[in-house]
Protein backbone atom coordinates (compact mmCIF):
# COMPACT_ATOMS: atom_id res chain seq x y z
CA UNK A 1 0.00 0.00 0.00
CA UNK A 2 1.01 3.60 -0.46
CA UNK A 3 0.72 4.29 3.27
CA UNK A 4 2.90 1.27 4.09
CA UNK A 5 5.63 2.27 1.65
CA UNK A 6 5.49 5.88 2.87
CA UNK A 7 5.82 4.75 6.49
CA UNK A 8 8.67 2.41 5.56
CA UNK A 9 10.47 5.27 3.81
CA UNK A 10 9.96 7.63 6.79
CA UNK A 11 11.19 5.03 9.27
CA UNK A 12 14.21 4.34 7.05
CA UNK A 13 15.06 8.04 6.80
CA UNK A 14 14.69 8.46 10.57
CA UNK A 15 16.90 5.45 11.27
CA UNK A 16 19.55 6.75 8.86
CA UNK A 17 19.54 10.13 10.62
CA UNK A 18 19.71 8.47 14.02
CA UNK A 19 22.55 6.29 12.75
CA UNK A 20 24.56 9.37 11.84
CA UNK A 21 24.06 10.76 15.34
CA UNK A 22 24.76 7.54 17.22
CA UNK A 23 27.32 5.97 14.91
CA UNK A 24 25.57 2.96 13.40
CA UNK A 25 24.64 1.89 9.87
CA UNK A 26 21.56 0.22 8.50
CA UNK A 27 22.09 -2.87 6.39
CA UNK A 28 19.95 -5.42 4.64
CA UNK A 29 19.79 -8.63 6.62
CA UNK A 30 19.92 -12.19 5.43
CA UNK A 31 16.97 -13.92 3.87
CA UNK A 32 15.71 -17.18 5.32
CA UNK A 33 17.63 -19.64 3.18
CA UNK A 34 17.80 -23.40 3.53
CA UNK A 35 21.42 -23.21 2.40
CA UNK A 36 22.44 -21.46 5.67
CA UNK A 37 20.92 -24.34 7.64
CA UNK A 38 22.89 -26.77 5.47
CA UNK A 39 26.17 -24.90 6.06
CA UNK A 40 25.89 -24.63 9.84
CA UNK A 41 26.13 -28.30 10.94
CA UNK A 42 29.10 -28.76 8.62
CA UNK A 43 30.93 -25.75 10.09
CA UNK A 44 30.77 -23.86 6.80
CA UNK A 45 29.83 -20.34 5.87
CA UNK A 46 28.81 -18.82 2.57
CA UNK A 47 32.33 -17.37 2.34
CA UNK A 48 34.10 -20.73 2.50
CA UNK A 49 35.44 -22.37 -0.64
CA UNK A 50 32.23 -23.57 -2.24
CA UNK A 51 33.44 -26.31 -4.53
CA UNK A 52 32.29 -29.88 -4.98
CA UNK A 53 35.05 -31.23 -2.73
CA UNK A 54 33.93 -29.02 0.18
CA UNK A 55 30.18 -29.28 -0.32
CA UNK A 56 29.90 -32.85 -1.53
CA UNK A 57 27.76 -31.57 -4.41
CA UNK A 58 28.29 -29.07 -7.19
CA UNK A 59 27.59 -25.48 -6.09
CA UNK A 60 24.26 -24.14 -7.32
CA UNK A 61 22.47 -20.81 -7.48
CA UNK A 62 21.55 -21.01 -3.77
CA UNK A 63 25.24 -21.18 -2.84
CA UNK A 64 26.09 -18.23 -5.08
CA UNK A 65 23.15 -16.16 -3.82
CA UNK A 66 24.02 -16.83 -0.17
CA UNK A 67 27.64 -15.84 -0.80
CA UNK A 68 26.59 -12.59 -2.49
CA UNK A 69 24.20 -11.81 0.36
CA UNK A 70 26.99 -12.19 2.93
CA UNK A 71 29.42 -10.13 0.83
CA UNK A 72 26.83 -7.37 0.45
CA UNK A 73 26.35 -7.24 4.22
CA UNK A 74 30.10 -7.12 4.85
CA UNK A 75 30.51 -4.31 2.30
CA UNK A 76 27.65 -2.31 3.82
CA UNK A 77 29.22 -2.57 7.29
CA UNK A 78 32.36 -0.87 5.92
CA UNK A 79 34.55 -2.76 8.34
CA UNK A 80 38.20 -1.63 8.48
CA UNK A 81 39.46 -4.81 6.79
CA UNK A 82 42.01 -3.17 4.50
CA UNK A 83 44.37 -0.21 4.76
CA UNK A 84 41.81 2.22 3.32
CA UNK A 85 39.22 1.00 5.82
CA UNK A 86 41.63 1.38 8.73
CA UNK A 87 42.43 4.96 7.68
CA UNK A 88 38.73 5.74 7.40
CA UNK A 89 38.07 4.20 10.84
CA UNK A 90 40.91 6.23 12.39
CA UNK A 91 39.64 9.47 10.82
CA UNK A 92 36.11 8.72 12.00
CA UNK A 93 37.33 8.01 15.55
CA UNK A 94 39.28 11.28 15.55
CA UNK A 95 36.22 13.16 14.31
CA UNK A 96 33.97 11.63 17.00
CA UNK A 97 36.56 12.43 19.69
CA UNK A 98 36.56 16.09 18.66
CA UNK A 99 32.77 16.55 18.63
CA UNK A 100 32.53 17.80 22.21
CA UNK A 101 35.60 20.02 22.04
CA UNK A 102 35.30 23.72 21.19
CA UNK A 103 36.61 24.89 17.85
CA UNK A 104 40.19 26.11 18.14
CA UNK A 105 40.34 29.51 16.49
CA UNK A 106 43.96 30.46 17.17
CA UNK A 107 44.96 29.09 13.75
CA UNK A 108 42.11 30.89 12.01
CA UNK A 109 42.01 34.32 13.62
CA UNK A 110 44.94 36.69 13.61
CA UNK A 111 45.84 38.76 16.66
Amino acid sequence: STLGSRNKRLVGESLNELGLRLGFRLAEGFGERVIYREFFPRGLTALDNLDEATLGVRPNLSHVTARQEVRTLIESLKLPLDERGRRRAAARAEWFASLDKPLETHDIMAD
